[in-house]
């Protein structure tokens, strides 16, 4: 699983941007572990980067 900034560092974007695309429903799917903080799943972010480059062809 990835941590939020993990995400973000592998994309090179800022934190405030994965919460924005959150907000629009555009990031990808998120667990949330009792402590609060968000993981995402390999999984979940291998297709989502899938899904953004069949859009980008």
């Amino acid at each position: 699983m990835l941590t939020v900034d993990e995400f973000c560092q592998n994309l090179q974007i800022a934190p405030r941007t994965f919460y924005e695309w959150r907000a629009k429903g555009t990031a990808p799917r998120c667990i949330k572990i009792p402590n609060g903080q968000l993981r995402i799943r390999l999984s979940d972010y291998e297709r989502w980067l899938d899904a953004r480059q069949e859009i980008a062809a």
